[in-house]
């Protein structure tokens, strides 16, 4: 009888060893998705930067960061939108930053999601939004100086759907935000667009949203579903605003400007930006704009500003990993982080990110797959970020609900597969751009010359000189590649539609 009941264990255990193995690899990833506002492809790991981001780096060292990332549309609005859907704009309303808002928000669910996160939620996932992962900064629907309401920018993709305003009561007050409560509606623009604040990491909503987040993380841990967590933090985005000890970690006087601080050559000022963002808050020291280039020192500080600022999300990065890790969560958890645009820092006499430049369309991507051996590597191929979308729903083992625009970046992640047409299209400013491994080239729909736009990033990388005048050749060899990504939204040089 000992040897039958020790026989007959064995089995039960071995069984029970191979449902369980069985029962680990069936069960689909979580993903911790970190959107991070204006965050420019420039982190400590890329090199050639003063820009201090250790825990991204820490996070890049077992990932995959894509240099040559380019968002589709250079505004929040619209970039997450197009992120979200993994869909380029078709319509001109699809540029907007209010599209998800206007709408979104009133569409009936139908069998078509309105997100990669509905999808998810529809296949089994817990969907959790903390901060801003839409437009809207929580999530919600309202203007900037109006009470918080209870419609959803996203009505059907979150299961749930936080944030913490703290002193600044609101979702847009808080991202406007200054350490002493007030915010820019409230102070009518009578303020600096930058800030060394007093405080420590909680005297700002970015330290608010983190909290949340790791506090979430703990209740997440015990459940029996999958989870998809966004985090939305707000810096850099203007103001430029973090605590004090953040800008202590650099000398202003040795941060370098812009290596091209002046508008390109052959251009039109149509493909330029004012700037007007950025001059809006009043009190700044200059206003730099296409007519006034920033003065050395002040473009140095600004510069200061938004390091200090992305050094400070950083830091709320590395709050949040760990906290993943102390839960031994990081063995199942996808992680991506994403900037929703770039940001001209001086470039091209520019502060601001409207423009169909590499500056405003390239911004970071970071991509960890769990359970996958990565040595800090940094992948040059060219990628979109509508193809966000088809690389998520491979990795859960998910169907595809309709036909994408963007392509799973699995195959390139894992080193199985290397795009065979490495393009990336951007929409703005009545233009459409593609940009290839060598060339960007941008037409305008509009009146004013010149239309077209060609930049050799081999031999001119930073985009100081227009040469499609010169090279005719090139950019009739180019110009069915860009007719590809015309997606109906521009008919004719002089439409309207």
């Amino acid at each position: 009888m000992p040897r039958i009941f020790t026989f007959l264990f064995l089995i039960t255990f071995c069984i029970s060893e191979n449902l369980l193995a069985q029962d680990s690899e069936d069960k689909k990833p979580n993903i911790l998705f970190i959107a991070i506002d204006d965050l420019r492809s420039e982190l400590g790991h890329y090199g050639n930067t003063q820009i201090q981001t250790p825990n991204l780096d820490q996070l890049a060292a077992s990932a995959v960061s894509f240099t040559n990332h380019f968002v589709q549309v250079p505004t929040c609005g619209a970039s997450r939108a197009a992120m979200l859907t993994g869909m380029r704009p078709r319509r001109t309303a699809e540029l907007s930053n209010l599209i998800m808002q206007n709408e979104f928000s009133g569409r009936a669910e139908n069998e078509i999601p309105e997100t990669f996160i509905h999808h998810l939620r529809r296949n089994g996932y817990h969907t959790v939004g903390i901060g801003k992962i839409s437009h809207s900064a929580d999530g919600y629907v309202y203007e900037y100086e109006e009470e918080v309401s209870t419609k959803r920018e996203l009505p059907y993709s979150w299961d749930e759907l936080l944030f913490d305003a703290g002193k600044w009561e609101t979702g847009w007050n808080a991202f406007f935000a200054y350490a002493d409560g007030e915010n820019r509606q409230s102070m009518n623009k009578q303020v600096k667009p930058y800030e060394a604040g007093e405080v420590d990491d909680l005297g700002y909503p970015d330290g608010l949203t983190t909290q949340l987040a790791l506090g979430k993380l703990r209740e997440l841990k015990d459940q029996d579903k999958p989870f998809f967590l966004g985090v939305g933090l707000f810096k850099p985005h203007l103001p430029f605003t973090s605590p004090k000890k953040y800008w202590d970690l650099y000398n202003e006087n040795t941060i370098p400007i812009a290596a091209n601080p002046n508008k390109p050559q052959h251009v039109s000022e149509s493909s330029l930006l004012p700037s007007g963002e950025f001059n809006q808050y009043a009190l700044g020291d200059e206003h730099p704009d296409l007519e006034t280039v920033a003065s050395e020192a002040y473009a140095k500080k600004i510069k200061h500003a938004y390091y200090a600022a992305a050094s400070y999300s950083d830091a709320q990065v590395g709050l949040i990993l760990d906290e993943l890790k102390a839960l031994d969560l990081e063995k199942n958890t996808i992680v991506i982080v994403w900037g929703d645009h770039g940001w001209h820092l001086g470039e091209q006499q520019i502060w601001g990110k409207h423009t169909l430049f590499e500056n405003a369309l390239n911004s970071a991507l970071i991509i960890k797959i769990p359970g996958k051996e990565e040595k800090a590597r940094l992948e040059n191929s060219i990628v979109e970020s509508v193809d966000i979308y088809p690389t998520l729903i491979e990795l859960a083992g998910i169907e595809s609900p309709y036909d994408l625009d963007g392509e799973s970046l699995v195959p390139l992640i894992e080193q199985v597969a290397t795009p065979i047409n490495q393009t990336a299209y951007g929409y703005f400013k009545r233009g459409i751009t593609v940009r290839n491994d060598r060339y960007r080239l941008t037409r305008y729909f509009r009146n004013q010359e010149p239309i077209i736009e060609l930049y050799d990033h081999e031999n001119d990388p930073l985009e100081t000189i227009n040469v499609a005048a010169q090279n005719p050749d090139i950019v009739q060899n180019l110009m069915p590649l860009l007719e590809k990504g015309n997606t109906g939204l521009y008919e004719n040089q002089n439409s309207d539609h």
